[in-house]
């Protein structure tokens, strides 16, 4: 463009200005100040053609007089910019250059256009294309995160929901892609229903939405759009052959709550529906819960080299015949001090190890020291002690471990027989995968094991399990044996739960007994066995074999 302007404004040539624009292809034209304005003095045939405009009128000099100005006034021989002229789809991109043969001239200079529209029409085409999801045609996960940024910039209170779909990986993998592929299609157009106009869905995800919008009266917008989810759902989805039932979990992320940072605004609200799929309500993300689960992986890290490092243990609580009051068992419990040298409650560490899978490796350890504890105090009694053991079993245990596999070596390399152990199950358990849990069970009683259902009548109670699966002993929980004696209701729960034991052929544990009353008032009622502070707490395994060599002392006086 400098030789070009060399040319234009040669002085010895007839009519050096529009000879020259006529040699330039592309929009061309000559730009002369007028007083406090400019005026296109010479223009060519491109540049009338693409409708550029002539005079002081010139859409084009309207529009870029300032810039012209600008480069003018400064010591530039060339300047390059970018102008769009129309509206919508007859909208043109043009790059512009300005040139003049020196900076000394500062009244006029020549200005070409090249016309760029196909080139802005392809990269919007790719754009499009690599921010949309292909079969929903919503904006995908990038096309969210910038649209949250934008939002961020122009309004300050907003939030992002995530919606995620439950059992689509079942219903994918029993009907097909392609029928997932038509239930994902209809739920995005029912999501888009129950949204306000100016609130943006997107799919983020396999199975998930994401939906930011703007927030007018405080979170309680938020948790309005949740609700007319829920209830667009509500209604079955005709597919094919089946009607399905959609059900979704919904955790909410406000955008107060992140200065800026689009992707852990995001991950919020996923840590939210993690807590919206435990509770099974919406759930809107809370700092502190975040900061729970950060140490709850730092419980996980320590609690696995703890494992690696057979640096738990296990205590045992005595288990007597509540008639005879003699001690027959205990129960096995994890204890687990860590480095700091804190005790950190059960109630902490096995959440953590059930969420986290280290429930295997801690389920293995615990009946692998449970065995070895019974062989070792049969080797101080000189045979058999005459006492049982009862071990705890996970549900995630049962579902993720092969456990009669597990108890089976742990009783030969400690070398005793099946019928030393008492395994308690939680009901839980017997409801997760019914067809897997019973299978284990019976394979448990090939063993000879003696099995509990523990915690009974705080979960789901199924008279079918009870009499179809080889449960020996129900466990009755101490939220109904502390304090019966006061409660007319907790008797009538503890009296039904032992009639039905007994229609049924099994025996009883009530846990929780705290004193002598209670102890004769449950023998009295027909309970079996009992274990509870009155008859002691929890034992380190040396004092437990004290207890035990001074409960067979006593029967061995006793017999003579």
């Amino acid at each position: 463009m400098g030789l070009l302007a060399s040319i234009l404004f040669q002085p010895a040539a007839p009519d050096p200005i529009e000879a020259g624009l006529q040699l330039v292809s592309v929009p061309a034209a000559h730009v002369v100040r007028v007083g406090e304005g400019f005026r296109l003095d010479d223009v060519n045939a491109a540049f009338r053609q693409a409708r550029l405009g002539e005079g002081e009128t010139s859409p084009f000099l309207v529009a870029s007089a300032a810039q012209i100005d600008a480069f003018l006034r400064s010591d530039e021989v060339r300047r390059d910019f970018e102008w769009e002229q129309g509206e919508s789809f007859e909208r043109r991109h043009y790059r512009v250059t300005i040139a003049r043969a020196s900076a000394a001239d500062a009244n006029r200079c020549v200005v070409t256009l090249l016309d760029q529209t196909s080139q802005h029409q392809t990269e919007r085409s790719l754009r499009r294309e690599m921010t949309t999801d292909s079969l929903t045609g919503l904006p995908n996960r990038e096309a969210f995160s910038d649209l949250i940024e934008q939002a961020a910039q122009d309004h300050p209170h907003h939030a992002v929901l995530v919606v995620d779909l439950s059992r689509f990986g079942r219903f994918n993998a029993c009907l097909g892609s392609l029928a997932g592929d038509e239930l994902l299609i209809t739920v995005a157009r029912r999501l888009r229903g129950a949204l306000r106009a100016r609130d943006t869905l997107a799919r983020i995800g396999g199975d998930e939405f994401g939906i930011l919008m703007t927030i007018d009266d405080g979170p309680e917008d938020a948790h309005q759009v949740a609700q007319r989810i829920h209830r667009a759902l509500a209604t079955p989805f005709r597919l094919t052959d089946y009607e399905i039932g959609v059900e979704c979990s919904i955790g909410i992320a406000l955008g107060t709550d992140c200065a800026g940072d689009v992707e852990e605004l995001i991950r919020h609200a996923q840590f939210a529906v993690k807590r919206a799929k435990a509770t099974g309500a919406t759930e809107t993300y809370q700092p502190q819960a975040f900061a729970i689960a950060r140490e709850q992986f730092g419980m996980e890290t320590a609690l696995r080299r703890a494992i690696e490092d057979r640096q738990l243990r296990l205590s045992y609580q005595p288990i007597h015949d509540l008639v005879t009051g003699h001690l027959v068992g205990f129960e096995s419990l994890a204890r687990w001090t860590d480095d700091d040298g804190r005790a950190v409650e059960p109630g902490q560490f096995i959440p953590v190890a059930e969420e986290s899978g280290l429930i295997v490796p801690l389920g293995r350890w615990a009946l692998d020291e449970a065995a070895q504890t019974l062989a070792q105090w049969d080797a101080v009694t000189g045979g058999h002690c005459g006492a049982r053991m009862a071990v705890n079993l996970s549900a995630i245990q049962l579902q993720r471990d092969a456990v009669p596999d597990a108890v089976a070596e742990a009783l030969t390399a400690a070398g005793i027989s099946g019928d030393r152990l008492t395994l308690e199950l939680t009901e839980s358990a017997l409801v997760t995968d019914p067809d897997r849990i019973a299978g284990a069970m019976w394979s448990l009683r090939e063993l000879g094991a003696t099995l509990a259902l523990d915690d009974f009548g705080t979960g789901y109670s199924n008279l079918a399990y009870l009499q179809k699966l080889p449960i020996d002993i129900l466990k009755m929980d101490r939220s109904f044996v502390t304090g019966m004696l006061a409660d007319r209701d907790k008797i009538a729960i503890v009296r039904a739960v032992l009639s039905l034991a007994q229609a049924l052929g099994k025996r009883t544990v009530a846990e929780g007994i705290e004193t002598v009353e209670l102890a004769q008032t449950l023998a009295a009622m027909g309970c079996d066995l009992g274990q509870g502070y009155y008859y002691g707490r929890p034992l380190e395994v040396e004092d437990a074999l004290a207890l035990l060599l001074l409960r067979n002392d006593a029967a061995t006086t006793s017999a003579s």
